[in-house]
């Protein structure tokens, strides 16, 4: 995953054995390991210095300060103890995640949950009924 500024990638490598998420800067030579007890599925923050990814324990999140040529994370927090996170995004603000999962996923099996989206709703309301219309 590409950081938002577009100077840094967050990565997967099972080079210690397991897979752990890492940190390197595009042009330059440097790496810096983000996980501490193995990781995946990095995702930046596109407003704060936050990079999360998915572990056994859960959704972790490190904040992270970045210099021309350093990378300085903080040490991981676990953010959701949610372990069966399938496909995941943060949402624009960074407040908010969406969280795809299987239908064989526990949490799906025990309820159903109907979402509605509902775009553009002044703009229909407005459509529907002008100010100052019949």
């Amino acid at each position: 995953m590409i950081s938002p500024d577009g100077r840094w990638l967050a990565y997967i490598s099972d080079e210690s054995g397991t897979n752990e998420v890492y940190v390197r800067q595009f042009s330059r030579k440097g790496k810096w390991g983000i996980s501490a007890q193995g990781g995946d599925r990095p995702v930046w923050s596109r407003n704060r210095h936050e990079l999360f990814y998915r572990s056994a324990e859960g959704l972790m999140i490190v904040t992270y300060s970045a210099g021309a040529e350093i990378f300085m994370p903080g040490k991981p927090r676990l953010w959701t103890e949610k372990k069966d996170l399938g496909l995941f995004d943060l949402a624009p603000e960074g407040t908010r995640f969406v969280i795809v999962q299987s239908e064989s996923s526990p949490a799906v099996q025990k309820s159903t949950t109907q979402v509605t989206f509902l775009l553009n709703f002044f703009d229909e309301l407005r459509r529907r009924a002008p100010v100052g219309g019949k």
